[in-house]
């Protein structure tokens, strides 16, 4: 009984938790006085018309493309370097290991926004303010401490004999970490994903220190002037921010799996 009180409970609460997206998803469909007659109805004559003027009349194209270049980018490159890094901290023993772990971890401690001055004349020396190679290298950075933090405990947590025998193989270190030890991250691999997707893609102090022009805008600087050009046209405001959504619930979708074998690793030992 008490199972079954505990389930429902945790179903009301992801039905409420959803709620506020479906009332988006559904009034992404209907027209501006649609909405104000009946904010939470049903869509009269569903057409996908919002979508097509958020797209092209108001540069959300731009936008949404400025966005999966610039985080994807940047996951891809702070996860590559964390892994190497995170690799030798983990799995190899040489002098200074120790400072070298607490050099990434120190990087956790600090406030990222109080270095936004130095950091903005940093990249204007190096030509890189106002440009989308500028703030991929930024957000990688910026990522990297808690990356290897994860990333080390992980490779810690595998047993040394793997790398006696596939030494014994023949494998050399490259390959032991590349058809060893990769696979056997992935749990970890998916969860820095995530935990790096997701603020990179809502993230707006950045993009609008970093960013003049504003055909290099990425979506939550690019919204805002969505909304001020939208402001009066409700159904492509609800069609903008369903397609800033997508690719969170995407990816949350196809890595649910392997974060909650991340999160949840080394529990049961």
């Amino acid at each position: 009984m008490r199972t079954l009180w505990v389930k429902a409970l945790l179903w009301g609460y992801a039905v409420f938790s959803m709620a506020p997206l479906i009332v988006m998803v559904l009034s992404s469909f209907r027209s501006t006085s649609e909405i104000f007659d009946d904010p939470l109805g049903l869509p009269g004559s569903p057409s996908f018309g919002n979508y097509g003027k958020a797209w092209t009349e108001a540069s959300f194209s731009t936008y949404f493309t400025n966005s999966v270049l610039v985080v994807v980018s940047a996951v891809l490159l702070g996860t590559a370097v964390s892994l190497l890094a995170a690799y030798s901290l983990g799995r190899r023993i040489f002098r200074g290991r120790s400072l070298f772990a607490a050099y990434f971890i120190s990087g956790m401690t600090l406030p990222a926004h109080l270095g936004v001055l130095p950091l903005f004349y940093l990249l204007e020396s190096m030509g890189l303010v106002d440009s989308r190679l500028g703030l991929i290298l930024v957000y990688a950075a910026g990522s990297i401490p808690f990356n290897v933090f994860v990333l080390t405990a992980f490779f810690r947590q595998l047993p040394y004999e793997l790398d006696e025998a596939a030494s014994l193989d023949g494998a050399g270190p490259f390959a032991i970490f590349w058809h060893v030890m990769l696979p056997l991250v992935r749990p970890a691999i998916a969860t820095v994903v995530v935990f790096q997707f997701v603020p990179l893609w809502n993230d707006f102090f950045y993009p609008l220190v970093l960013m003049r022009d504003e055909s290099r805008l990425t979506l939550p600087v690019g919204l805002t002037h969505f909304f001020g050009q939208f402001q009066n046209d409700w159904g492509t405001l609800f069609a903008g921010l369903v397609m800033t959504t997508i690719p969170l619930v995407v990816l949350f979708m196809v890595a649910t799996r392997q974060i909650v074998a991340g999160l949840t690793a080394g529990m049961n030992r």
